[in-house]
Parts: structure tokens; C-alpha cells; sequence
């Protein structure tokens, strides 16, 4: 089970799912969109703020590089 705080795992299932997608370009909605609809997340929207969306991207450009 993935929850928000989980940035590295998120950053990388996303990496694993999304290898298309340009994680510096990504929107919030989007990229919140994308975390609720992996397999292994399993928290709702309610602990999503836009700190936790930016730690999220900033794990992704990380694992992207």
C-alpha cells in the first residue's frame, strides 16, 4: 500500500508506468490523477496538498534523470 508521504514510491511506480509523460511539465491535477490510479495506492484525495504534490514531482524528476 502507497499513501501521499510515500514520494519516492510514487516517483518511482510513476517512472515505471509513465515513462512518456515529462515530469517537469506535469500539472497537479494531472499528476494527482496519476498517483490515485496506481495499482498500489490505496489513500484518498484528502492528504493531498500541494507540498505533497511537490515532493512527489520533485522525486519523479530525480528518478527521471
Amino acid at each position: 500500500m502507497i499513501c501521499w508521504t510515500d514520494s519516492l514510491e510514487i516517483a518511482i511506480s510513476l517512472e515505471e508506468s509513465h515513462p512518456s509523460i515529462n515530469p517537469k511539465t506535469i500539472n497537479f491535477v494531472d499528476l494527482r490523477q496519476l498517483v490515485m490510479s496506481l495499482d498500489d495506492f490505496e489513500e484518498g484525495n484528502s492528504q493531498c496538498g500541494e507540498r505533497v504534490l511537490e515532493a512527489i514531482q520533485m522525486a519523479w524528476i530525480e528518478e527521471n534523470e
